[in-house]
């Protein structure tokens, strides 16, 4: 098994299990503002950094859909002529009080330890380090929607967990073009990707092409840093 199908699964276990665990802090704000997230809310670590180009923006929506009437209704986000999209200046502030209200959230839910069983918050300042080695890596080979993604927008003074829930959230669109280099490749639509059953040979032709487009981006860091990156996500909780 290639080493990107062995990260893939714990990447997305913590990033998902503190995206859960912030819903409570997010809904505070929101309640707060009167600002309800949208694409902002998935695709923050980028758009803090830059505008998106209207092919990173077509990339990044592929699977979920483009319908942004409600970030335009409020005010959040503005589109110019060429499909470029950027955050206004209202939409801007509040996606920085939610990337905060998310940093706060993940480090209390990564400073759990379990009654000493795991490191809590000491894993936060070595996994940084890891995922910024393998985000600078990725300019090499990511596609549209990590170039949008990374680098990714980190204040003055970010804590550790904004860093590593920052630079988490921007990794995994680095999979993502590759996926959609893969089922491109084999000709396929959505449509026809989402028709294959889980163990089609097809199917899994497409999984394997994908791991073989997402493993560059770990070839910058060693052997022993690679199973250290599997470590310190195993001990994060969900």
């Amino acid at each position: 098994m290639s080493y990107a199908a062995l990260v893939r699964p714990a990447l997305d276990r913590v990033y998902n299990g503190m995206r859960t665990a912030a819903r409570d802090r997010v809904r505070e704000l929101v309640a707060q503002t009167g600002v309800r997230p949208g694409f902002n809310g998935s695709f923050y670590f980028g758009l803090l950094a830059r505008p998106m180009p209207a092919a990173a923006f077509a990339a990044a929506t592929t699977y979920n859909g483009s319908d942004m009437t409600d970030e335009l209704a409020q005010g959040v986000m503005a589109v110019d002529g060429a499909g470029t999209w950027s955050l206004t200046d209202s939409g801007r502030d509040f996606t920085l009080a939610m990337q905060q209200a998310i940093a706060d959230a993940a480090q209390e839910h990564w400073s759990q330890t379990f009654n000493g069983m795991l490191p809590g918050a000491a894993a936060l300042p070595r996994l940084a380090e890891l995922l910024a080695v393998v985000l600078k890596a990725g300019e090499a080979t990511g596609g549209p929607a990590f170039h949008a993604a990374a680098p990714v927008y980190e204040p003055p003074g970010a804590s550790y967990a904004m860093q590593v829930s920052t630079r988490m959230g921007a990794l995994r669109h680095h999979r993502g073009d590759a996926h959609r280099a893969a089922w491109a490749a084999a000709g396929l639509t959505l449509e026809q990707l989402r028709a294959l059953a889980p163990g089609d040979p097809l199917r899994v032709s497409i999984e394997q092409d994908t791991n073989r487009r997402d493993e560059p981006i770990y070839a910058a860091l060693t052997e022993q840093e690679r199973w250290e990156l599997l470590g310190l996500l195993a001990a994060l909780p969900n």
